[in-house]
């Protein structure tokens, strides 16, 4: 009986996971490439989608693994703004 919960429990988390990597996925198809600063947006994006894995790896009983994404992730996502924002050609 306790089994069945918990299962149930863990398909609808995977399932709310999935929701947020599909709505990431379109959140970032929807900007232009033309538009000014679509990175930071993109970025920002992003980490709905590292929410939702991090979510999914805990629901799959991997916390180390998902503890080392949800550290690591962010510091990930300020060197690409970073590089973005000192490589960028200043016209």
């Amino acid at each position: 009986m306790m089994d069945d919960i918990i299962t149930i429990i863990k398909s609808i988390l995977l399932l709310i996971s999935t929701v947020l990597v599909l709505l990431a996925a379109l959140g970032i198809l929807r900007y232009k490439d033309d538009l000014e600063r679509v990175l930071y947006a993109r970025i920002h994006i992003l980490g709905v989608a590292d929410m939702a894995c991090i979510l999914a790896l805990l629901t799959l009983g991997e916390p180390l693994l998902a503890g080392a994404y949800f550290i690591l992730s962010p510091f990930a996502a300020h060197a690409m703004a970073n590089g973005f924002y000192y490589g960028e050609d200043k016209q």
